[in-house]
């Protein structure tokens, strides 16, 4: 499903180069459910972005779905992340000016999907994750789990093959981030395929493989 070749990412310094990831030959098949761990600075995020396309490599090959992703324009990217790939933020990333409803609505209107297909797409949604009652709210009116919840809800009203989660559970406590795991883990189930990076060992035993990031490469 998704493949990365030597793909590397750097910033240049003067005449040096500043290296973020190196060398990085990862695949990962449809259907698994990847941890990746490593201190602050090792790249996770910065690998998890290449991964979803938000951010594109200094060099190397990147393939999701058999497509070569290296030799897209960002147009084409950016139409491959919003058919395939739903993104769950540790800060959350909801639209305060928007309701929840709303919030979980986004990504339908880039899609174009007809407004009677979205009431019941965003509805079912909302009853999913019990959060019918608070459609009406706006994020700073919810606790930080029901945040989450509706990231999560949002990145999947698309149902996409691939979720991406950047430490879904850093800003929750210990039993709203149980709750969390345990929703991506019947995910996976059902068939969905799930790239987490996290910081917590519990966390990543959820995943059925652990790869571990140094210092931008993998060990």
């Amino acid at each position: 499903m998704l493949e990365l070749k030597n793909i590397s990412k750097w910033y240049n310094s003067g005449a040096n180069k500043t290296f973020i990831l190196k060398n990085i030959d990862l695949l990962i098949n449809e259907g698994e459910f990847v941890s990746i761990m490593g201190p602050s600075g090792s790249g996770k995020s910065t690998l998890l972005n290449i991964l979803g396309m938000l951010d594109e490599p200094s060099e190397g090959y990147h393939y999701f779905m058999g497509e070569a992703v290296h030799l897209m324009k960002e147009k084409q990217r950016s139409a491959l992340y919003k058919k395939y790939v739903g993104f769950v933020f540790q800060a959350y990333h909801l639209i305060d000016e928007l309701t929840v409803y709303e919030n979980i609505e986004t990504p339908l209107l880039y899609q174009d999907v007809k407004s009677s297909e979205r009431k019941a797409m965003v509805a079912d949604m909302l009853d999913r994750f019990q959060i019918v009652g608070k459609k009406d709210l706006f994020p700073s009116q919810l606790s930080g789990g029901q945040q989450q919840l509706v990231g999560i809800a949002r990145a999947l009203i698309v149902s996409p093959k691939l979720i991406l989660a950047d430490e879904p559970t850093g800003n929750l406590n210990s039993k709203q981030g149980e709750e969390i795991m345990g929703l991506f883990k019947k995910l996976n189930q059902e068939g969905v395929t799930i790239v987490q990076v996290t910081h917590s060992e519990k966390n990543a035993t959820y995943g059925s493989r652990i790869i571990n990031l140094l210092d931008g490469s993998i060990q």
